[in-house]
């Protein structure tokens, strides 16, 4: 037993046990008293050079070259049985239609009749007895002209009759290509007619000749003829559109100088109009520039106390702002230090408290001892002070004399004479009439204007402020209060102005 594969270009054909005909595979197992045959399915090709005779009995010699292998794709019923062999085959064709099985009988029996020749030798006789045979017959049907005029209806029918004998043999046809006819030996049927052909193709170029140069020399002169009249006719157009394009030119001309003329007289009046709203214009912009000039002395004016009262009360800002952080740098170092300590102080203290609350322990068993005494004294005292409550007449009365007792009443007068002790009572009076301040300016009220309404306000703060200050311990801010109140206060006392609020009459 052996498992035999084919080539990619051949077939295995297996006969013998289990096997009631043939079978064509490309791989199988070959099983004791079988037999496996390989077979190649290449084409091949089949020339010859056939002698022929037509319907008018003209013999002549026609190439042809065949392509002829099996035919792979006919399978028929046998492709997809194959493998097994089954009883209702029997009444069919022994081949069942499988091309590759009648190639494959066709090489057994090649193999069988062929004596002292291979079985290729033995196929190619074949082919080529029904090429030469269906070619003849299809030859001797037809004339000489049909086969001329009809070349593609004349392979087509080669290539049918032959293919219809070959399918019996299980091959195909791949290619057919029919050659030139020729002459057969002692034959000159084709030389003449193409010595007729020849000669007729001279006569007829000479005539052809003789035409075209009698055309030519006609055609020339006339064509001479109209390029003359061509070119008078040009000529006269030209001059003609000439004198038109001159007319024309002048009117453009005359329209130019027109045109120019307005066109300056335009831009003179233009020229004057603009120079008009020019100086119309710099009238109003020097106009401007003298209002805004004013405008902007005014505002350095304004702009110059502004700054020096901004400036001032940034620089104060930014010294509290650094004394703030200077304060609250230090608070946050003792913060630190505290939190150690504090730390510290726990450890010790746990530490302690541990120590303390074993002699705290032994400590409350003593006290304990000590309190239930205590208690038995305190009930003994208490039957003593329910017989004076009862002595005294009532429970107000045991009051009154244990207070005189203790020396309660004494106590009193002296903690109500230590109240009023310490006590040292300020009393401020300010007057904001008209006459404050004028005792040292000697009369110069007069020079304040409008000022007297917003001095008695400032002069009513200062005082209020003070006494605020050393009585609740509260400072308003320098800014707002202490600075200005200064400022008014040495106007009043020296005369001079405060940011632009009055002036000295001179």
């Amino acid at each position: 037993m052996v498992y035999t594969i084919a080539s990619p270009d051949e077939y295995l054909a297996i006969t013998g046990a289990g096997i009631k005909t043939l079978k064509i595979v490309k791989s199988a197992w070959v099983w004791p008293f079988q037999r496996c045959q390989r077979f190649s399915i290449q084409p091949h090709d089949y020339s010859m050079n056939l002698q022929a005779m037509t319907r008018e009995k003209l013999q002549f010699l026609l190439p042809v070259v065949f392509t002829v292998g099996p035919d792979v794709n006919q399978r028929g019923a046998a492709a997809s049985q194959a493998p097994r062999d089954t009883g209702h085959l029997e009444h069919n064709a022994e081949d069942h239609g499988d091309a590759l099985m009648k190639y494959a009988m066709l090489l057994a029996d090649a193999e069988r009749e062929a004596k002292g020749a291979s079985k290729g030798q033995h196929i190619e006789n074949i082919v080529k007895g029904i090429i030469e045979g269906e070619t003849r017959v299809l030859v001797s049907s037809m004339t000489m002209e049909e086969i001329f005029t009809e070349r593609e209806e004349f392979k087509r029918r080669i290539f049918r009759n032959i293919q219809g004998e070959l399918d019996q043999f299980g091959l195909k046809i791949y290619n057919a290509n029919v050659k030139e006819l020729r002459d057969a030996p002692q034959s000159s049927y084709f030389e003449s007619l193409s010595r007729k052909a020849h000669e007729g193709a001279i006569n007829q170029a000479r005539i052809d000749v003789a035409e075209a140069q009698r055309k030519g020399n006609v055609g020339e002169a006339a064509r001479q003829g109209e390029q003359n009249r061509e070119i008078a006719k040009i000529n006269a157009e030209t001059a003609v559109q000439k004198t038109e394009r001159d007319s024309e030119k002048a009117k453009a001309e005359a329209t130019l100088a027109t045109r120019k003329t307005a066109f300056n007289r335009d831009v003179n009046i233009a020229q004057i109009e603009a120079t008009r709203a020019t100086e119309a214009r710099d009238e109003e912009l020097r106009k401007e520039v003298e209002t805004k000039r004013a405008q902007t002395e005014l505002e350095r004016l304004r702009a110059t106390d502004v700054v020096k009262a901004t400036i001032a009360r940034e620089s104060k800002q930014q010294a509290a702002d650094a004394k703030n952080y200077e304060e609250q740098a230090r608070s946050n170092a003792a913060l630190y230090s505290e939190q150690k300590a504090a730390d510290a102080h726990a450890y010790k203290v746990r530490i302690e408290a541990e120590a303390r609350f074993l002699a705290a322990a032994k400590d409350a068993e003593a006290l304990l001892v000590r309190q239930q005494k205590e208690a038995a004294g305190m009930s003994a005292m208490a039957g003593a002070y329910a017989d004076l409550s009862r002595a005294f007449g009532g429970p107000a009365g045991l009051i009154q004399y244990l207070m005189i007792e203790k020396g309660v009443y004494t106590q009193l007068a002296k903690a109500n004479a230590d109240a009023v002790r310490g006590l040292n009572p300020k009393m401020t009076i300010w007057n904001t009439g008209a006459q404050a301040g004028s005792e040292q300016t000697g009369g110069a009220e007069g020079s304040m204007g409008g000022v007297n309404s917003i001095r008695n306000m400032y002069q009513m703060l200062p005082p209020l402020m003070s006494t605020i200050n050393e009585q609740a311990g509260i400072v308003l801010p320098e800014w707002q209060f202490g600075k200005l109140a200064g400022q008014i206060s040495d106007r009043e006392v020296n005369g001079k102005p405060v940011n632009g609020l009055g002036a000295k009459a001179t």
